[in-house]
């Protein structure tokens, strides 16, 4: 940023520079709103009056002012003795009356004291008797108001000292510059505290308001100056300090839900990580596990993850792809299977602790982001996607799904589907050229990545609904995908708003439609819920389908944000 002009005169002042600070900053300044805030903040008339005095006092110390007498008081008080003795006119009885006033009295009182008093600092003088083998010891006064003094301690398991463990980035202590990691603790405004457990110190200055003292030897190491992070990541689950019986310090933790966006500030300590909420104006950073330390946490207590079958139907829609689902009964009896792409992220996805990511919006000459819809069986994935494709033909597409079956005399090839032989569908098996694929009736049916390709190279935009555990797979930089789950509404409002709907069932080739049982609402609430918990940290959105309209438009919205918005994505998808 240019330096600020401050006029033609050299000794413009304070007060006029900040009246003339919002017009100069307006050509740097993005939004309306931004500049509304600079003129509402630089013309607040409390802000002013503070300017003004410090100017009246930055020029009376350039003066170097001296008192004319130190006991104005006993003068007032001499010259009302006086004027008693004289005829008493208006004028008299109302400085005698001025004289007498407690404040102005008051007033000329606190002016003997100032008059009275040396300001220059003076150092004290040195003790005589100094042990040159003592500790230096160092007395620092904090100013502590309702914030956290942001800094945590611990007992040397050794020397039994409390020892500064850690400097929370932004905080109070941090913005001193008076307290290091590794300075050892003596006194709390004078408590002693060397017979004491941490957490009986942290009470104590967690009671403590306004000026706190501290006693304190320096730590001999000295600090390397740590710069503020500038890496940020998503978190992939919910956390509640309040809640982890292994954080240092509750009061120092950071809550976050899955989904939020966090910058790191610190990663010093393998084990405790300082972060914020990216955009968040407390400079003050929090303490959350590590990456590390959750994913260790989580392996050891994460339960088995059941893998799902891949579904099938054969389900008849035109213009989309069918999507490979079978209905509860359908499993029954048929034999599945599923193959998907290899993922370079696999290992890291089945621990879900935080993701790297980075700003990342379309540029007018690249290819759309590829579109995944997840959800269960009946929840109305394939209604809102038929919508979407009606909605803008040309800007929607669908991938065309391969299949093994033979030829129906009304089907065309590269339509319905793209018909090849087995021996050719199980080589590209073996290249890992599928997706997804599974068999039914002997017959195998699967969704291509060429295929996949095809719809995005035509400039559109490729609506792809899979098994969520599909989804790892193709989370890579040639898709970037935006993965949105299709939930369900309660149970309650299933019952009311499918009661006259239908679901298809694949248990014959024409696909027959029947109506919703009690058992397909159950299969379909377990269903949303078993991928919830266990994919959604890869899901980007979740749409409720409680009203297909409304769902839709929600669903529209979503799509128009993606194309002309700023989202955060993964690191790798864009330093690959």
């Amino acid at each position: 940023m240019p330096a600020l002009s401050t006029g033609p005169g050299s000794d413009t002042g304070l007060y006029e520079l900040l009246a003339a600070l919002p017009a100069q900053l307006q050509p740097h300044v993005d939004s309306q709103e931004d500049l509304t805030f600079l003129w509402d903040m630089f013309g607040e008339k409390s802000l002013h009056s503070l300017v003004k005095i410090y100017e009246k006092l930055h020029y009376y110390e350039r003066q170097n002012p001296v008192p004319i007498l130190h006991s104005a008081a006993a003068l007032a008080d001499d010259l009302a003795e006086e004027l008693q003795n004289k005829p008493l006119n208006s004028e008299i009885r109302e400085l005698l009356k001025l004289l007498s006033k407690p404040n102005v009295k008051a007033l000329l009182s606190v002016h003997d004291t100032v008059a009275q008093k040396k300001y220059d600092p003076v150092l004290p003088p040195m003790p005589d008797d100094i042990d040159d083998e003592e500790d230096s010891v160092k007395i620092i006064r904090l100013v502590k108001n309702r914030e956290p003094l942001g800094a945590t301690i611990k007992k040397d398991e050794q020397t039994g000292a409390i020892i500064v463990a850690r400097i929370m980035r932004g905080g109070a202590a941090d913005r001193s510059g008076l307290i290091h990691v590794g300075d050892e603790l003596r006194e709390v405004n004078g408590i002693p505290v060397e017979d004491k457990k941490p957490e009986e110190i942290i009470q104590i200055l967690a009671q403590s308001q306004g000026a706190i003292t501290f006693k304190i030897i320096p730590s001999i190491k000295e600090e390397t100056p740590s710069k503020e992070g500038k890496m940020f990541i998503k978190a992939l689950f919910d956390y509640d300090p309040n809640e982890d019986k292994a954080i240092p310090c509750k009061e120092a933790g950071l809550s976050f839900k899955k989904g939020d966006i966090l910058q790191i500030m610190s990663q010093d300590d393998a084990m405790w990580w300082q972060a914020k909420h990216e955009g968040d104006a407390n400079p003050r950073a929090g303490l959350i596990p590590s990456k590390h330390f959750q994913e260790r946490r989580l392996a050891l207590r994460r339960p088995e993850i059941i893998v799902q079958p891949l579904k099938i139907s054969n389900r008849k829609s035109s213009g989309f792809r069918r999507s490979f689902r079978l209905s509860r009964k359908d499993k029954k009896t048929n034999k599945t299977m599923y193959e998907c792409k290899k993922s370079d992220q696999y290992d890291t996805a089945d621990v879900p602790t935080y993701e790297e990511v980075t700003p990342y919006r379309r540029q007018m000459n690249e290819k759309y982001r590829l579109v995944v819809l997840v959800g269960p069986v009946g929840v109305g994935l394939n209604e809102l996607k038929r919508k979407l494709l009606i909605s803008d033909t040309q800007h929607y597409g669908v991938t065309v799904p391969h299949t093994t079956r033979a030829r129906r005399s009304q089907e065309s090839d590269g339509v319905e589907y793209i018909f090849i032989s087995k021996h050719l569908f199980e080589t590209d098996v073996q290249n890992n050229k599928f997706i997804e694929y599974g068999e039914y009736k002997n017959n195998y049916y699967g969704t291509s990545i060429d295929s996949v390709r095809s719809v995005l190279a035509k400039n559109k935009v490729c609506l792809l609904d899979v098994q969520p555990h599909t989804v790892k797979h193709l989370r890579t930089l040639e898709f970037k995908p935006y993965v949105i789950f299709i939930k369900p509404p309660s149970i309650e409002r299933l019952r009311e708003t499918r009661k006259n709907a239908k679901i298809i069932s694949s248990r014959d080739d024409q696909g027959t439609a029947k109506p919703f049982t009690e058992e397909d609402f159950q299969e379909m609430i377990k269903s949303a819920q078993l991928m919830e918990s266990q994919y959604g940290h890869l899901f980007d959105k979740i749409i409720v389908n409680d009203d297909l309209t409304m769902a839709f438009k929600e669903l529209k919205t979503t799509f128009d944000k993606l194309e002309t918005e700023t989202h955060w994505v993964p690191v790798s998808w864009l330093h690959s």
